[in-house]
């Protein structure tokens, strides 16, 4: 997720957590940018996070890693809270109408695709995520 306007840059949707789809979704997110030199990646002490590979990819970036402390998730409490709205506005009151995983996971990527280009929020002044960022990037042209 970006903090500057809440959309979420690249995800990766897997039966189990594996150390493979924690560096597919990092590689999609690279793929989409092509300096990120400075940026600050705020994420919970997770396994995969602390692993040497991920770690030195963010490096070899010029990526700052940013942890939180064992049992305090605020670098990570965007991404709690956007997790928390998902599951409450796609998933919680749905869950017989999901009958396989595939159903689920195509649930998954139209809600995002929903909530980086129309969920609106009093935030972001009435804009979606990516509505907020091309208005932000105009007033730099």
């Amino acid at each position: 997720m970006d903090m500057y306007d809440s959309s979420i840059i690249s995800f990766d949707i897997s039966t189990s957590p594996n150390f493979g789809q924690t560096l597919r979704m990092l590689n999609a997110a690279f793929e989409k940018y092509d300096d990120l030199t400075g940026l600050i990646f705020h994420s919970d002490q997770g396994w995969q996070y602390q692993h040497k590979v991920y770690m030195k990819e963010l490096k070899d970036r010029g990526i700052l890693q940013s942890f939180s402390r064992k049992g305090n998730c605020m670098d990570n409490s965007l991404m709690e809270n956007f997790f928390g709205i998902l599951k409450n506005e796609m998933f919680y009151g749905y869950e017989d109408s999901f009958k396989s995983l595939d159903v689920l996971k195509k649930a998954i990527e139209d809600y995002i695709e929903f909530y980086n280009n129309e969920r609106i929020n009093v935030k972001r002044k009435g804009l979606s995520p990516l509505e907020y960022r091309q208005q932000s990037l105009s007033v730099l042209d």
